[in-house]
């Protein structure tokens, strides 16, 4: 989307749901597209955008550049390696995208200093009406702008990347597939590792999953789950995330989480006996 284009574009209305407005101003914007090939144009974020649950609307650094060549970043002041955004491209480019829509909207910079991105961050962010994406790219972003727009800085993990368009692919997804309607079955997202799956609401890790055939190369399905007793089939899921969540991520387990969990293991054998 050019600067022409948020001029043109008409305000997001909708008589029976208002849907979630993602921006993301980048200097790839082909990256976030919606012709074939394109993440945004396939699986759960193309359904939820056909279902009008979601827009998204990429925004080109770029058009708001001045010069002959439209330059988005120059060389960090006081020497070193890669290349800073400017300030004052990006500045224009977030005044612009925001006059678009009147909605409250929630900023957001993509960067391995930001806080770590989560399941409880992600379903906040998934409450918001609007959602302003900024990807920087190679050294980052001149530290003013930052200052001056104070968005929520998130980080995606303890590692680099040449930019944050990734990033923003990934909070997207992990964002949209929370939003109704968006999943074929609406406990999809709940049952998911890191949602709230245990009994005083502590997020697990998933359990094992199983389908066609029954046995395949000598590994057979866990016969509890034929057995048609519900109750033994929750039980064997539930027992199955807190082992695995043990035993992969104890850091998820408090001391009042494992208290809690114990607590209900024993409650659930009593009605069994």
């Amino acid at each position: 989307m050019t600067q022409q284009d948020l001029a043109n574009a008409p305000p997001t209305t909708s008589p029976q749901r208002v849907p979630l407005r993602i921006d993301v101003l980048t200097t790839f914007p082909e990256l976030f597209g919606e012709t074939p090939g394109c993440f945004l144009a396939s699986s759960i974020p193309a359904r939820a955008r056909r279902a009008g649950i979601v827009e998204y609307h990429a925004t080109d650094i770029r058009s708001f550049a001045t010069g002959k060549h439209q330059k988005t970043d120059d060389r960090p002041f006081g020497g070193g390696p890669g290349m800073v955004m400017l300030c004052q491209p990006l500045w224009d480019a977030v005044q612009a995208v925001e006059a678009a829509d009147p909605r409250p909207v929630t900023r957001i910079v993509l960067t391995p200093q930001g806080v770590p991105l989560t399941q409880p961050l992600v379903e906040e962010l998934s409450t918001k009406p609007r959602l302003l994406m900024i990807a920087g790219h190679y050294e980052g972003i001149d530290e003013r702008v930052i200052e001056r727009l104070a968005p929520m800085e998130i980080s995606v993990g303890d590692y680099v990347l040449s930019g944050g368009e990734l990033g923003a692919l990934v909070l997207i997804d992990a964002i949209v597939r929370l939003l109704p309607g968006s999943l074929g079955h609406e406990d999809s997202a709940s049952e998911d590792s890191f949602s709230k799956s245990g009994p005083a609401g502590q997020r697990l890790l998933d359990c094992p999953h199983y389908t066609k055939p029954r046995e395949w190369e000598g590994m057979s399905v866990p016969e509890v789950l034929f057995s048609g007793d519900h109750g033994a089939v929750d039980q064997w899921r539930h027992d199955q995330r807190v082992a695995r969540t043990r035993a992969r991520r104890p850091d998820l387990l408090t001391a009042k989480d494992e208290s809690s969990l114990q607590k209900h293991r024993g409650t659930e054998e009593c009605k069994g006996a």
